[in-house]
C-alpha cells in the first residue's frame, strides 16, 4: 500500500476498487486525442485508447493523538448505479486490519462530501441492519453539505443517505462541522465548494511540511491540464472550475504534496506550471 510521511503525520492509501472509464465517459472532453497533448498522463493515469483510470480509496491519516479515515469509498452490500446496480463485495476491512487499523481503533472519520463513493463504509450490514463501521469514531460531516443533501429528492442519493449517513446519526456518532473546521494541530478542513455545495479538502501541516487530500475538486489529473473540464456530477460546474483553477495555481511549484482522492497509483505528487495550465509530477 502507498504511504507518505508529512512531518509527524503518516498518510496511507487503502484502495477499495479501480475503475476504468472509456474515452469521454468520465470527462466528456477527455478524448484519446486531447489526452495525448499531455504526455505526462501516460502510463499511470490514462491509456492510449483514451481510457481514464480512476481509483476509489480511503486515506488513513495517523497524526499525534489522531487516527483519521478520510472518505469511506462505496462500501459492500449496497447496490449503486455506478456499479450497475449490483452490490460489491471487497476485502476493504481486511486490508485495513492488515496494516493495523482495526474498526475499533479509528477515532475520526471525515467525509469530504456525501456522494456515493465517499460515504459507503460509514456503515456495514450486520444481521440485516446498517450499523456504524467505526463504532468508536466521531464522524465529521459538513453542516452545509448535510443540509443540502437532506433536501435532495434524487432517489439514489436518498438511498445513500438512508443506509450510509442516517445510521451514524441514529448512533449518535456525528458532529456537524463548519467547512474550515480544525481537527487537530496538524489537520484541518478547507472549504473547496463547487463539486458539491459543502465540499471540503483536508490540509495537513506538520514540522514545516504540507500536504492536501483533494476530495473531488478534480476527479483525474488531466483536469490540471484542463481545469475547465468538468464531470456531470458537479453541482456547480462554474464553481468547480473556479475552485480547481484557484487551487492548482496556489499549489503550483510549491512543496505541497497533493494526494488525489481518485488518482490511481502513484496517487500523490506535485503540481507544476505547464504553459497556461498545470501538470502533475509524480
Amino acid at each position: 500500500m502507498l504511504s507518505w510521511q508529512v512531518g509527524a503525520v503518516k498518510i496511507t492509501c487503502v484502495v477499495e476498487t479501480v475503475i476504468p472509464f472509456p474515452d469521454g465517459s468520465l470527462l466528456r472532453d477527455a478524448t484519446a486525442d486531447s489526452l495525448k497533448t499531455s504526455p505526462w498522463l501516460f502510463p499511470h493515469f490514462a491509456k492510449e485508447d483514451g481510457t481514464l483510470i480512476a481509483s476509489v480509496h480511503a486515506l488513513l491519516v495517523e497524526a499525534p493523538g489522531l487516527r483519521l479515515v478520510v472518505d469511506t469509498c462505496i462500501g459492500n452490500d449496497k447496490p449503486r448505479h455506478m456499479l450497475g446496480d449490483n452490490p460489491q463485495v471487497t476485502p476493504f476491512l481486511q486490508r485495513l486490519a492488515g496494516i493495523g487499523w482495526s474498526r475499533d481503533s479509528v477515532e475520526t472519520v471525515v467525509c469530504t462530501h456525501l456522494h456515493v463513493d465517499h460515504v459507503g463504509w460509514n456503515t456495514m450490514l450486520v444481521d440485516g441492519k446498517w450499523v456504524p463501521t467505526f463504532p468508536n469514531a466521531r464522524y465529521l460531516i459538513g453542516k452545509r453539505e448535510f443540509e443540502h443533501w437532506s433536501h435532495e429528492s434524487d432517489e439514489e442519493q436518498q438511498a445513500i443517505m438512508g443506509d450510509s449517513v442516517r445510521p451514524i446519526f441514529d448512533a449518535g456518532l456525528v458532529d456537524l462541522v463548519e467547512m474550515d473546521h480544525r481537527i487537530s494541530s496538524e489537520v484541518r478542513l478547507r472549504p473547496t465548494p463547487g463539486h458539491t455545495p459543502g465540499h471540503v479538502s483536508v490540509m495537513i501541516e506538520s514540522e514545516g511540511q504540507s500536504a492536501v487530500i483533494t476530495g473531488d475538486i478534480a476527479h483525474h489529473p488531466c483536469q490540471m491540464a484542463h481545469p475547465e473540464w468538468a464531470t456531470s456530477c458537479d453541482s456547480d460546474t462554474q464553481g468547480a472550475m473556479a475552485t480547481r483553477a484557484k487551487l492548482f495555481a496556489e499549489w503550483a511549484d510549491q512543496p505541497i504534496l497533493v494526494i488525489g482522492t481518485h488518482y490511481v497509483a502513484p496517487t500523490a505528487g506535485h503540481v507544476k506550471r505547464d504553459g497556461a495550465a498545470f501538470r502533475f509530477e509524480v
